[in-house]
């Protein structure tokens, strides 16, 4: 499955905003195969979990504190070369320098509420999809 599949995360600012219909029919017109899908809350502690790589970012505590404010949507996507696709298809991570028709251009509204995350590697894709859904056996 590596190449194949990435993980996609509806990000509080987009489901407070109700955005999940729109934006999961962008990423079904692009092509992808929903392979999995949940909604959750995550607390501080397993954001900071999730998010350990950026640590010593500056950022770090906003984003934990962001991604455990309210539900969140996760959903493991299939398509050839998911990973590269996906990004593209949510544009840049700053929503004023996404490209038109970008998810993050047409949902997000700044830097830090940027709507949603794409897995940024096919190691990475694979690792956050067993994070949160390692009870899903059988794709893996």
């Amino acid at each position: 499955m590596i190449g194949k599949i990435t993980l996609a995360i509806i990000k509080p600012d987009a489901v407070k905003n109700g955005y999940i219909g729109p934006i999961l029919f962008h990423i079904i017109n692009a092509g992808f195969f929903i392979r999995a899908i949940k909604m959750t809350e995550i607390s501080q502690k397993l954001a900071k979990k999730f998010y350990y790589e950026h640590k010593k970012n500056l950022f770090f505590e906003s984003l934990v504190k962001f991604m455990s404010s309210g539900p969140i949507v996760l959903i493991i996507l299939e398509k050839e070369n998911a990973v590269k696709n996906f990004r593209n298809l949510i544009g840049n991570k700053n929503p004023i320098k996404a490209k038109v028709g970008t998810i993050r251009k047409l949902y997000a509204s700044s830097l830090e509420k940027n709507a949603i995350h794409g897995s940024d590697n096919d190691k990475n894709a694979f690792r956050e999809c067993r994070f949160y859904f390692s009870d899903i056996e059988i794709f893996f």
